[in-house]
């Protein structure tokens, strides 16, 4: 008897979540309807990426994003500058609120591209992810119980590749963006908040715990992009990838994504692509978009669907 599709779980999860979840006005006035805690795993065996095939991801616009997190870098602009425009509504929205101003995206973006101090004010996302992965903030005291924030933050990104070489059965082989000192501060706190890694058997294992999951629009790339930190930190470290285990927090669909629901739990999932990494870098933030390589990859069509804010 033939293995169901890798991509079953994630219909049958979107098929309950749409049916049994509880319906609620979330912090963007759409609505959602929701669940607390679910869990898939997928294998990475023989270079497999879980990519969605009942619709077509646009696995670039993830790959970019994960390399430029890496980078610490928290402004859209350079974001921008390669075509991804997944983190422009944020400060276009509040450039808007702001002033009044009803700018559509691609004026907004424009500016940013060209204007150095236009970009540096507007286009800044406060200290999220990539700024907790490279640079997590240290304090040093001043006197009298009071802290001042002292020069180069906390590479975690750099102290996970080194305890994965030296102490890969340690069960401290993660990295998360939930500073809770900074959280205020973030234009949109993590969601994808905490990566863990298990070394076992020559493979290196990752687990992404997100505290919350849109799943009709998010969650596609937030596989993907677990799938390849993985991939990279195993080639990085002279290991096999192995497994990659999602678990979600609030995991929700969107109730203006009723379309997008029916027509892709219409579909069925076929294929089986591949990722391939075709240069090892010297260190795990010198790859390149053009070191990564999909194969086999035929999904179906791109099914639209608004994002909230």
């Amino acid at each position: 008897m033939s293995q169901p599709h890798y991509e079953q779980q994630y219909l049958d999860l979107m098929r309950r979540v749409w049916r049994d979840g509880d319906e609620r006005i979330d912090r963007t006035g759409v609505g959602t309807r929701s669940i607390l805690g679910a869990t898939m795993r997928f294998s990475l065996d023989d270079e497999a990426v879980p990519l969605l095939t009942t619709k077509r991801v646009y696995w670039k616009v993830a790959a970019r994003e994960m390399l430029w997190f890496l980078t610490g870098d928290t402004n859209i602009r350079e974001l921008v500058r390669q075509g991804v425009h997944i983190w422009t509504d944020w400060p276009l929205d509040a450039y808007r609120r702001a002033t009044g101003e009803a700018i559509d995206r691609e004026a907004f973006e424009a500016r940013i591209v060209e204007d150095d101090a236009f970009a540096r004010q507007w286009g800044d996302l406060g200290p999220v992810y990539g700024a907790q992965w490279v640079n997590w903030p240290r304090y040093e005291p001043v006197g009298d119980g009071l802290y001042r924030k002292a020069g180069k933050g906390h590479d975690q990104i750099s102290d996970l590749v080194r305890a994965i070489r030296e102490t890969p059965g340690s069960r401290r082989l993660l990295f998360t963006g939930w500073n809770v000192a900074e959280v205020g501060r973030m234009a949109l706190p993590p969601c994808h908040m905490t990566y863990q890694f298990q070394v076992a058997n020559g493979k290196l294992n990752g687990l992404l715990f997100q505290r919350s999951c849109d799943l009709g629009l998010g969650f596609a790339f937030n596989i993907f992009g677990l799938s390849m930190i993985t991939r990279m930190l195993a080639q990085q470290c002279d290991l096999e990838p192995g497994d990659v285990v999602w678990q979600g927090g609030d995991v929700h669909l969107y109730l203006n994504h009723a379309s997008l629901v029916d027509e892709q739990l219409s579909r069925i999932p076929a294929g089986r692509p591949k990722l391939r990494i075709n240069r090892r870098p010297s260190s795990i933030f010198d790859y390149r978009i053009e070191d990564f390589e999909v194969v086999d990859y035929t999904p179906q069509s791109h099914i639209p669907a608004p994002v909230a804010v």
